[in-house]
């Protein structure tokens, strides 16, 4: 019987630690990219961070102001922010 490499995960599944201003919003702890953008609109929505007059914009609190670096992201750009405060473990 022929024994299969194992598998490497794909990006969405790699374990990654969030920075310390990232993992006050979502906890601290190794998360998945899904794992993490499932809880940053967990938060999101919870807050009520979504501009009601665009749904596309995320309208930043305190902690997602350190995060992003600005008042408002959309959510298409949300990513590219959130990745900086992730890395490779």
């Amino acid at each position: 019987m022929a024994v299969e490499p194992a598998k490497k995960p794909n990006a969405l599944q790699t374990p990654l630690k969030p920075s310390k201003e990232l993992g006050a919003v979502i906890g601290d702890g190794t998360v998945t990219r899904g794992e993490m953008v499932s809880k940053i609109w967990e938060y999101i929505k919870k807050h009520n961070l979504q501009n009601p007059a665009n749904k596309r914009e995320i309208v930043a609190d305190e902690k997602l102001k350190v995060v992003f670096g600005r008042d408002k992201v959309t959510m298409f750009e949300m990513n590219k922010y959130l990745s900086a405060h992730l890395s490779k473990i």
